[in-house]
């Protein structure tokens, strides 16, 4: 969906040119800006996509030094981005780190702020808020009033946006106030992937699967996204937040619209995201007691991953005694549409599972008539596996003859690994959403109305896990979730694509 080809580091730049930047960065010292955002950023420094007299500002309440900043910024990139790291390229990059101390919620701090931004002319303006939530209408009303956001700046919100739909209403209008909806940019970071944009590419650039795409093609569909880590050191935030808002509201619901939507006219920004939210609003609403039954929730306890021992989700650091946060959570989705009537769609998501994967599977419909008999006539159906992570390919799994005189069939995979079929290194994702901001290219960002209608198919259903006195269901860590998870999925005849 991008304009931006694949490039290896220090490759040439794609013919059109990025324009010279500002981007402040709230949160600048925080675990996502050193993690990820600066390394993201010195790639495209070392791809030749960070115009001369842009510049990267880290924003925070910590009293450091420019100097002490970059040097931050130096070990955190050294330390992600490994051997793509080029000590003789630093110092270029590094002349483009600012830093400034900020309290987000000081209005007089903002005018140091407008002061080191000036009036720099046709430079695009960006501020990243990667902060709590709860501090994004705080900033956004005083950048207002120092009168830092300009008509063409850009503001973007990581998530988690709100905990439910009032809260997300609010930070919605709060931002709306300061800047029209093209000049908000709402991430989600799974959209930025590869795989996600090739998942577009498979569906609406080839004539072979559009005629399937539907029920009576498709039996069911599954997407997951297991996490083999813990909390960590979130454990405070998370008990806040838990498995469906954390993960299901954002970055499941929006593998599913990719998955689900109609071909949207052209490419788009608006076109791309009215087919999304139609998609949102034909979901089956999962309320009261439906919820308990198309719906598992789970929280980890004690066990093993591989060879480590793992503690209970209850003796993480920051996390309640008594917590009742989900750290699990498996879902049967239904969308009532004419393409999709009757087709299952099954999410599920959570922490100390057995492995770290993200991946979306269909499975397609039995043949209608098979000619061949005996033990060979029952034999799994096709099956479509697009994988995220941690590597990223697409495999088609099909029927053939095995060798020999009897005519035996058996399942053989198709596969596309799209790190051997491409030179040069992919995009990550966050690299890829920084220069779509930079370029204005929304596509790949959430609209105000996809949020909304994300959590009012959200709310109701953490609305009735509140009314129900037996909490989240026990697993074990190193598990595939409760029992029940295998259950939900099992009533419909089906099981989990790492369980089969």
């Amino acid at each position: 969906m991008s304009a931006e080809p694949r490039h290896s580091p220090g490759g040439s730049p794609p013919s059109r040119r990025p324009p010279a930047f500002d981007l402040v960065l709230f949160g600048g010292t925080g675990d996502l800006a050193m993690r990820k955002l600066l390394p993201a950023l010195y790639r495209r420094h070392l791809a030749g996509l960070v115009e001369p007299g842009s510049r990267i500002i880290g924003i925070a309440r910590t009293d450091h030094s420019t100097a002490a900043y970059v040097a931050l910024a130096e070990a955190a990139c050294r330390q992600h981005l490994g051997d793509d790291f080029r000590a003789d390229a630093w110092p270029a990059f590094a002349a483009t780190l600012g830093y400034a101390r900020l309290d987000a919620t000081r209005a007089a701090d903002y005018a140091a702020l407008g002061a080191l931004l000036g009036d720099r002319g046709e430079v695009t303006r960006l501020f990243f808020l990667s902060t709590a939530p709860d501090l994004f209408a705080a900033i956004c009303g005083h950048l207002a009033a120092a009168g830092i956001v300009t008509a063409d700046s850009r503001i973007m919100l990581e998530k988690p946006l709100g905990e439910d739909a009032p809260s997300a209403r609010r930070i919605n209008e709060t931002v709306g106030a300061i800047a029209s909806e093209r000049q908000i940019y709402r991430i989600d970071h799974y959209l930025g992937k590869e795989t996600v944009q090739n998942l577009l590419a498979l569906r609406f650039g080839n004539a072979l699967f559009e005629p399937l795409w539907r029920r009576g093609q498709i039996r069911h569909v599954q997407i997951t996204v297991a996490e083999q880590l813990g909390v960590e050191l979130r454990g405070e935030f998370y008990d806040r937040t838990g498995a469906l808002r954390d993960m299901v509201q954002n970055h499941l619901l929006q593998l599913l619209c990719i998955l689900a939507m109609e071909p949207p006219a052209t490419s788009a920004a608006d076109a791309v995201r009215d087919e999304k939210l139609k998609v949102l609003r034909a979901l089956r609403p999962i309320a009261e007691a439906d919820a308990l039954l198309k719906t598992v929730r789970g929280q980890y306890r004690g066990g093993v991953i591989g060879a480590t021992k793992a503690a209970a989700y209850l003796e993480e650091p920051g996390v309640a005694a008594d917590s009742r946060t989900e750290t699990f959570v498996a879902i049967k989705a239904e969308i009532d549409t004419w393409r999709w009537a009757g087709v299952p769609f099954y999410l599920r998501t959570g922490k100390r599972l057995p492995e770290h994967v993200a991946e979306i599977v269909v499975t397609f419909d039995q043949v209608p008539h098979s000619i061949f008999e005996g033990p060979f006539s029952s034999q799994p159906p096709n099956r479509l596996v697009i994988r995220l992570q941690p590597d990223e390919c697409i495999t088609l799994r099909i029927l053939a003859k095995s060798p020999g005189e009897a005519m035996r069939l058996k399942p053989v995979d198709l596969a596309l690994d799209l790190g051997e079929s491409f030179k040069g290194r992919p995009l990550e994702a966050y690299e890829r959403l920084l220069g779509d901001a930079i370029q204005g290219n929304l596509t790949l960002f959430m609209r105000r109305d996809e949020v909304d209608a994300a959590w009012r198919w959200i709310d109701p259903i953490r609305a009735a896990w509140d009314l129900d006195d037996d909490g989240p269901r026990p697993y074990a860590a190193g598990s595939w979730g409760p029992a029940a998870a295998s259950a939900l999925i099992a009533r419909d005849g089906f099981a989990w694509h790492g369980e089969l």
